[in-house]
């Protein structure tokens, strides 16, 4: 293994005002830190370690088995932070990333040129910078006259002249790791935060004649900070728009950017259309030749090839080829619709498996059912799954025809090619080819116009 991050992810973020830590409000559907552990990752990284503070379990919860969590009890400075890492790291020797799990933006290829560089320079440590039109509030970066860096100065302890320089430090680091963490137990607290700054190793490196290069950040926005709510808005703009353009060069025709929302983790294949309004969260993947929306909502949905869903909702439901949805469905989780299924409108499915070429057109609830291939679902049928415990299963034939509506009161079969009567209330098992029919006998009532005194 030569190469490893620290991730720095124990902050609360009191300025985002949230019971949750800052690093797991979420940026185009994922996590903050998901982003910069899969950021690392797609960097050549091999082992991530995750310093957590504030809310611990819950970032745990969030990482799973992509990293190791380390605990920072207290929160005494970015140097402290990297000093928890030291005992599961205490007998590395390659070059250790240092991230910020708060800047979702940054990108494996800018991770993976800073360390191609840093052990190009053959330096023992390596800063990614950014130059800032308005460096306030940035620790600057100051170099010597061959372009070394001598020291990273807070804002808050910079002099005049210190603060006129524009190169700032983004927080990101290529360390060699082999004597980093005794370097570390030298910082002291010597600062107007009272704070073990990380960036004070640099002058103990430059001071101890290691040398320390940087790199500059070619987009400053990558490594954009996320303190609040409004920055949140602002980075989820900015990802949002950078996964539809990946989309649209990968052949996906986005009519509308900027009123259409993808999850950075969907999937969507060439020569599908995607119209205004239209949300695509999660782990969802569409095929080629769709066209979804205006208005649809997808979350952790699979969609087939020549698809067509029109101002509907679908959620963790498989939907085969060429299948027709909405307008004004509601696909619940667990429904599976096989090949060229059409749900039409007002139509809500829920955890049920629907064959290949069977119709559910309009105003229908069909729940915890096996319906069969080519079987056509009247409008205003309901499968009555629930009695008041237990969810219970109705199953239909192929090629059976449901009339106009029915009840199904499960559990309940419905045979192949078998017809229910329009309006009927069924109890019992259908056999294959009948028809069960459940009506009273209609009465006309003559003269009840009169009778009731109804005036025109």
């Amino acid at each position: 293994m030569n190469l490893a991050a620290v991730i720095l992810a124990a902050g609360k973020g009191t300025r985002m005002n949230s019971k949750l830590p800052k690093v797991l409000h979420t940026v185009c559907g994922s996590a903050m830190l998901s982003c910069v552990i899969d950021a690392a990752t797609g960097a050549g990284v091999q082992k991530t370690v995750v310093v957590a503070g504030f809310g611990a379990d819950l970032v745990a919860r969030e990482v799973g088995n992509k990293a190791e969590v380390v605990l920072q009890a207290e929160q005494l400075g970015t140097a402290h932070a990297l000093a928890q890492a030291g005992p599961v790291l205490k007998d590395f020797s390659g070059c250790l990333l240092v991230l910020c799990g708060d800047t979702p933006l940054i990108e494996a290829g800018t991770l993976a040129e800073l360390v191609e560089k840093h052990r190009s320079m053959g330096v023992a440590a390596t800063v990614l910078t950014a130059e800032m039109e308005d460096p306030a509030g940035y620790g600057r970066v100051i170099r010597d006259e061959q372009g070394r860096v001598l020291k990273i100065v807070e804002q808050k302890d910079a002099s005049g002249d210190e603060k006129l320089v524009r190169e700032i430090n983004t927080g990101v680091y290529c360390f060699e790791g082999a004597g980093l963490f005794d370097a570390l137990a030298r910082i002291t607290p010597a600062n107007a935060q009272g704070e073990y700054y990380l960036t004070d190793i640099i002058d103990i490196y430059a001071k101890s004649g290691l040398t320390v290069g940087a790199v500059v950040l070619k987009n400053p926005m990558e490594l954009a900070g996320i303190n609040d709510r409004v920055q949140l808005a602002e980075a989820e703009q900015y990802m949002r728009r950078r996964v539809l353009d990946e989309m649209m060069r990968a052949g996906v025709t986005v009519i509308d950017p900027l009123s259409t929302f993808v999850s950075r983790k969907a999937r969507v294949g060439r020569d599908t259309v995607i119209h205004p309004f239209t949300i695509i969260e999660g782990d969802t993947v569409i095929g080629e030749d769709c066209v979804i929306g205006p208005g649809s909502r997808l979350v952790n949905a699979t969609v087939g090839n020549q698809v067509t869903i029109q101002n509907s909702i679908v959620l963790d439901s498989s939907i085969g080829d060429n299948c027709n949805i909405g307008p004004f469905a509601y696909l619940r989780p667990d429904t599976t619709l096989g090949r060229s299924v059409k749900v039409g409108d007002f139509v809500e499915i829920k955890k049920s498996n629907i064959g290949d070429g069977s119709k559910v057109p309009h105003l229908s609830y069909v729940g915890d059912a096996v319906i069969g291939k080519k079987v056509n679902v009247g409008a205003g049928t309901i499968t009555c799954n629930y009695d008041g415990r237990n969810k219970w299963t109705t199953r239909i034939g192929d090629g059976a025809f449901i009339g106009s509506n029915t009840n199904l009161v499960a559990p309940v079969e419905v045979g192949d090619k078998a017809i229910t009567g329009a309006g009927s209330t069924i109890t019992k098992d259908i056999p294959a080819g009948a028809l069960g029919i459940e009506r009273a006998k209609q009465t006309a009532i003559k003269n009840w116009a009169d009778r009731k005194k109804i005036k025109d």
